[in-house]
């Protein structure tokens, strides 16, 4: 394995002749899946310098902000995995140093590559999880495999969301079309953390939350421009992730670091509908009908999986796929 340096973060590579994929190894985000025929990755990338988290320092970094969202900020990028929480921290968790989206987002990985596939292992000693994720580069598919090890002899309820957020040039304010299967929909009101169901309340950016098709084993979403005629597709288990999120944001938000510059989306699939605290997504307990967060047993290791794909076509509903 090469460890290389991307936008002046330590990560790893690896590729094919269609596609190449890379990881961080502070905050393991996936950071691209480059389509080498374009040279466009649909993934985010923030417009402020990204630094590794363990370099953060509230102090020394306040152009990211100064709460507990700042570290995680620092070196976000592309697809992000929210582990134990999806959301930010309690006022206690937070003073205790817990950052939003949980441990899992600025921890320090173990990566190993070889022979088209990469492995990432951490542990969050918070938590008391072990996650361990293995990317599998086939074509012009991305199969990972995600586990986490509850170390703990206690059962847990967790939150687990995959957050993939897309960005320019991909992503184009009017442009880039979107498609998943959901039967129900609700808003969430920023600032008041209130929900009203999605027909009764159109949104412009802000957070919505969709619950993926009960009738289908199989989720999906797909992004498609039609600049690059080009389309990303992320399939699951709707059985492990039965929500789907989405954030916007439209250069709304003038705070440090987003300074009214950001335009991004996030489709965040998971295991809980809301982006919220530990508390209220356990209060919460259901939306829908359908749980909001999953249980990791006691000394248990759980696995899903799921598979992202880059594609070229002429239309959003050409796009063809197999789970």
């Amino acid at each position: 394995m090469t460890e290389i340096r991307y936008r002046g973060r330590r990560a790893t590579s690896i590729e094919n002749e269609l596609l190449r994929v890379t990881v961080l190894h502070e905050g393991g985000h996936i950071a691209e899946i480059l389509d080498k025929e374009s040279g466009v990755n649909p993934l985010w990338t923030p417009p402020w310098e990204s630094i590794e988290p363990s370099t953060y320092d509230a102090h020394k970094h306040p152009e990211y902000g100064a709460d507990a969202e700042s570290k995680l900020l620092s070196g976000i990028m592309g697809h992000n995995l929210c582990m134990d929480i999806f959301g930010g921290p309690s006022q206690e968790e937070a003073a205790a140093g817990l950052t939003v989206h949980g441990e899992a987002s600025v921890a320090v990985y173990e990566v190993t590559a070889a022979d088209g596939e990469l492995t990432q292992r951490t542990r969050l000693p918070q938590a008391q999880l072990r996650v361990e994720r293995r990317t599998v580069l086939a074509g012009r598919a991305v199969e990972i495999i995600e586990a986490v090890e509850n170390e703990a002899i206690t059962d847990r309820p967790i939150a687990w969301t995959e957050h993939v957020t897309l960005g320019p040039p991909f992503l184009e304010k009017g442009a880039t079309e979107f498609r998943a299967p959901v039967t129900q929909s609700q808003v969430l009101e920023e600032g008041c953390g209130d929900l009203r169901r999605y027909t009764d309340a159109p949104v412009s950016g802000g957070f919505t939350t969709h619950l993926l098709d009960p009738a289908r084993d199989a989720a999906f979403f797909v992004a498609w421009s039609p600049r690059s005629r080009l389309a990303l597709t992320y399939v699951w288990r709707r059985a492990d992730f039965p929500w789907l999120g989405v954030w916007e944001e439209n250069y709304s938000r003038t705070g440090a670091p987003w300074n009214g510059r950001t335009l991004t989306r996030g489709m965040e699939f998971g295991a809980s509908p809301v982006a919220e605290t530990r508390r209220q997504m356990i209060e919460r307990g259901r939306l829908f009908g359908v749980p909001a967060f999953r249980w990791i047993p006691a000394r248990t290791r759980v696995e899903v999986r799921y598979r992202a794909l880059v594609s070229r076509a002429e239309a959003a509903d050409e796009v063809r796929f197999e789970y």
